[in-house]
């Protein structure tokens, strides 16, 4: 038997299992109501913008950047993120222009619960300064 081709793969209906009733009763306690903007009323999202150098450039909810060491930085916020989901992308502090390329891996800042701990490296893997874009939604 021969593998499928590609516009056979396109083509062909992938369905999801129905949802069991104990699955839909255990979703539905865990709803919390969306407001008319679609975002749940305890939905939090902060930002901040960082500049090479470990300056906070500007954000919501970011109260402090900082340069530990070469590519090696925290930003603090004025909540408690524990438990909130962090998205890092390299970029310019700006609004023109185009970045080096790179890598970024975020993480909760062990000790303070309302930072984050970001590394950035150029694309072979090694830790170097770059600007950053973080995104917080708790």
């Amino acid at each position: 038997m021969s593998e499928p081709t590609s516009a056979e793969l396109s083509a062909a209906v992938i369905e999801q299992p129905p949802a069991t009733k104990t699955d839909r009763e255990r979703a539905s306690i865990a709803l919390v109501p969306a407001t008319t903007s679609g975002m749940p009323p305890t939905a939090q999202t902060f930002f901040a913008v960082v500049n090479a150098a470990g300056g906070l450039v500007r954000g919501f909810g970011a109260v402090s950047a900082l340069r530990l060491a070469v590519g090696t930085y925290q930003v603090v916020f004025s909540h408690d993120l524990t438990g909130s989901a962090y998205v890092g992308t390299i970029g310019l502090p700006g609004s023109v222009g185009a970045s080096a390329p790179g890598e970024i891996t975020v993480v909760g800042r062990a000790g303070i619960a309302n930072g984050v701990f970001i590394q950035t490296y150029t694309s072979a893997g090694v830790l170097a300064d770059r600007g950053f874009h973080l995104a917080i939604l708790s």
